[in-house]
């Protein structure tokens, strides 16, 4: 009985030392494509609105209930955040400021316009990058690892 518990603990402890250590790289894995993936959607809508801006600031009117907000000013505010938000989150360079933003504009999407399931699964990647960071593949981990250097 002995043995088998030494034998049992020492596999315990490779596993817990030795093995999950080195499985926490793939961490990193997921984490950049849920920051790709959402930094995708907002880019491409940022893209969508100044392909035909007389069409946003159309929507803008017409279609989006952007409260508080002169109709051209929140045009220019929501294509500016559809565009620099994302490229902050992909880079991973201020990840969380651009997290920030896209937080907000999902959240006057969701409760101004219009309802989708979808802007959840965005909030809780935004709310994940906000919180935790945009992980070890981003140039906020370099900076910060090259400044704490010296």
């Amino acid at each position: 009985m002995t043995s088998s518990k030494s034998l049992f603990s020492c596999a315990v402890h490779i596993i817990l030392s030795k093995i999950i250590p080195k499985l926490e790289v793939l961490t990193m894995l997921p984490i950049l494509g849920m920051r790709l993936w959402v930094a995708n959607v907002f880019w491409k809508a940022g893209l969508t609105k100044i392909d035909n801006w007389e069409t946003t600031l159309f929507l803008f009117e017409e279609e989006y209930a952007v409260p508080l907000l002169p109709t051209e000013v929140a045009a220019y505010l929501g294509t500016a955040g559809e565009l620099i938000a994302p490229v902050l989150i992909a880079f991973g360079f201020g990840a969380r400021a651009g997290a920030f933003v896209l937080l907000i504009m999902t959240a006057v999407i969701e409760f101004t316009y219009q309802s989708f399931p979808a802007h959840q699964v965005w909030a809780l990647i935004l709310l994940m990058i906000l919180f935790y960071g945009p992980g070890r593949i981003s140039l906020d981990h370099f900076v910060r690892k090259y400044f704490n250097k010296g």
